[in-house]
């Protein structure tokens, strides 16, 4: 993966890094959080029609928002929230996502993400 890119501005490279720090870390996260709500019956969010989708778009996007800023005002407290490589100003986003993926840490976190997910989905549908 030694393609050279386009030089990038730094606004496009942070939207970059803010989308793939929603889409891969805030979405799984706050789906699992909705799905646990649903299970445990708080209808505070998920009771509402389009309430948990609206909880988990907006939930991630101020993740995204938010841990950039964490992480270089406490490093030691918040350096596993945060992806170093969805910022990298010199990788196109296949780069990025290729290289956040073969990290064997990503891998667990992954399988760790679909088996919660689907352990929960079941248990919803049990529920009815």
């Amino acid at each position: 993966m030694n393609a050279n890119t386009a030089p990038k501005s730094p606004a496009q490279n942070r939207l970059e890094g803010f989308a793939l720090t929603a889409i891969f870390q805030g979405l799984p996260t706050f789906s699992a959080a909705v799905l646990i709500l649903k299970v445990v019956g708080a209808h505070e969010i998920v009771g509402e029609r389009g309430g948990a989708a609206i909880f988990v778009v907006l939930a991630a996007l101020v993740y995204a928002a938010v841990t950039p800023w964490l992480v270089s005002k406490f490093p030691i407290l918040f350096r596993k929230a945060s992806e170093p490589v969805f910022f990298d100003a010199n990788l196109s986003v296949s780069d990025k996502v290729a290289q956040w993926r073969s990290q064997p840490r990503v891998s667990l976190q992954l399988v760790t993400t679909v088996i919660m997910l689907s352990l929960l989905a079941v248990a919803v549908a049990s529920i009815g």
